[in-house]
């Protein structure tokens, strides 16, 4: 028995526990599609699912409430599946193993799965009640947010009903989002030639680790390290100092979150040896100085391994090494509109090595002005054009601008006065949420965005606060009781 079943309120415990037994990376949210019309089917309520993934399911108002305006609550059914590299974990198949720290819950070596696993659970939760008060409710849960926003994409006019949306995909207690930041990626590919190590020469890998990692969007301005860039910079000093030669180099997972880990196998002259240990030593206290604030576990190691069968030719080899050091990584541009929210970033997400001698870059920007991401877009462009790589880049998704003069943020707030006796923060975020896709098939929609605290989303370390959860659900339960009448 989970020991989050013991929490309070129960039932959003309850179901959160029940979610996080279901394995749901992005594009294989095959099993908890089902699970939530299993849900619908045992709790006589109706329930759709369109063509790209997406589940609606409705409920009817309680007696008395049936003028009020059809509210939407929405989440998305997919988690980031990040882990440590010494965690023995199969996203495919493996439930998440939670446990309790003070006041957070955490998962064991993986992702929690608390974005979006919470909005899910508060939305059965309102499902399964019979004592809340409220209007007509659906309930609706996007496919794929996190890989590609597939869902909000595929959305059809038709499918939603409602006039007001609650998005349940934030992650800061007190504070109510009414904007998000638009995004896109960039992809760089660069095409090697394969080359015999030259005699005499030494093997080894390098491997950066021990970095929280973190939201792209969220956490950028955090002053978190790239494992990416730290990798990277060493590769480049070494290259200046010895006849470095290398073989592969991988770092980073997913587009929207900061990179933790990075590992590259290279080959030097014998008589470099004691020089790459020794240069090793004093770049990693140099770094670990840099990042002593944010990034206390920081560890570069170097180890012996077997000589590889190639190394990538001198050519591409330097394009890549300087391409990666000219990629720009982090804030670009604070907001001039709102104090304190980052307007323009972007994260040096990944690199990997594919088989048909293909090296993959994956970068993601973000911006809350559209001309603004396009710039940075290019600016990331431009640098690996200049190093003879090619590039491409996705289509992107809007963001959503702020409306002050939203019914259902003038009524979130003083539900939350009522409650907490005090004003909550109303504030755009640098994330990228759903509602700006929304808003282009259903320009009626009037929206708020709210949830508990989750801290380190998109890394191992993601961690839920417990006490926040129970504000969290009552300030729903308030809203919804309140929402206004058509």
């Amino acid at each position: 028995m989970s020991e989050i079943l013991k929490l309070k309120p129960e039932s959003i415990w309850k179901y959160f526990h029940e979610i996080t037994q279901i394995p749901r990376p992005s594009k294989k949210e095959e099993r908890i599609i089902q699970y939530l019309l299993d849900f619908a089917k045992a709790h006589n309520l109706e329930a759709d699912k369109d063509a790209v993934g997406n589940v609606i399911i409705r409920k009817s108002a309680t007696k008395g409430m049936e003028n009020k305006k059809t509210v939407i609550l929405q989440s998305h059914t997919d988690m980031v599946c990040e882990k440590n590299n010494d965690t023995v974990h199969d996203f495919d198949n493996d439930p998440i193993k939670t446990r309790i720290e003070g006041e957070w819950v955490k998962a064991t070596g993986t992702t929690l799965g608390g974005d979006d696993g919470i909005g899910i659970a508060a939305s059965l939760a309102v499902l399964a009640a019979n004592d809340l008060e409220h209007g007509p409710i659906e309930c609706f849960f996007t496919a794929d947010e996190e890989t590609g926003m597939t869902g909000a994409f595929g959305l059809q006019p038709g499918f939603l009903k409602g006039e007001i949306l609650v998005n349940l995909d934030s992650e800061d207690e007190g504070e109510l989002f009414i904007g998000c930041a638009g995004g896109m990626d960039t992809t760089a590919e660069f095409t090697y030639q394969k080359e015999k190590v030259p005699a005499g020469y030494y093997a080894c890998k390098l491997t950066v680790s021990g970095l929280n990692g973190g939201h792209s969007g969220d956490e950028i301005d955090k002053g978190l390290g790239n494992s990416n860039k730290i990798l990277n910079r060493f590769l480049a000093l070494m290259s200046d100092k010895t006849d470095l030669r290398l073989n592969e180099m991988n770092g980073g997972n997913l587009r929207n979150a900061i990179p933790r880990e990075a590992w590259a196998i290279i080959c030097v002259p014998n008589s470099d040896k004691e020089t790459l240990r020794k240069e090793l030593n004093i770049f990693a206290a140099k770094v670990q100085a840099e990042l002593a604030v944010t990034e206390k576990n920081l560890k570069l190691d170097l180890d012996t391994v077997q000589t590889p069968d190639y190394v990538i030719d001198k050519e591409t080899q330097n394009k890549l090494i300087n391409g990666l050091y000219a990629c720009p990584h982090g804030v670009i541009a604070m907001s001039q509109a709102i104090k304190g929210l980052v307007e323009t970033s972007t994260n040096l997400a990944s690199i990997k090595y594919k088989g048909d001698n293909k090296i993959v870059v994956c970068t993601s920007q973000r911006s809350s002005i559209d001309s603004a991401l396009k710039d940075v877009a290019n600016m990331v462009a431009s640098v690996f054009k200049l190093a003879g790589a090619t590039y491409e880049h996705s289509d992107g998704y809007p963001g959503w601008t702020p409306n002050l003069d939203s019914d259902i943020l003038k009524v979130t707030e003083s539900a939350y006065e009522r409650l907490f006796n005090t004003k909550p923060s109303v504030r755009a975020i640098h994330a990228g949420l759903e509602c700006g896709l929304f808003l282009t098939k259903y320009p009626k929609l009037d929206m708020v965005s709210f949830g508990p605290t989750i801290k380190g989303a998109h890394s191992p370390d993601e961690r839920m606060n417990i006490p926040t959860v129970q504000k969290f659900w009552d300030l729903l339960v308030e809203v919804l009781k309140n929402v206004s009448n058509k």
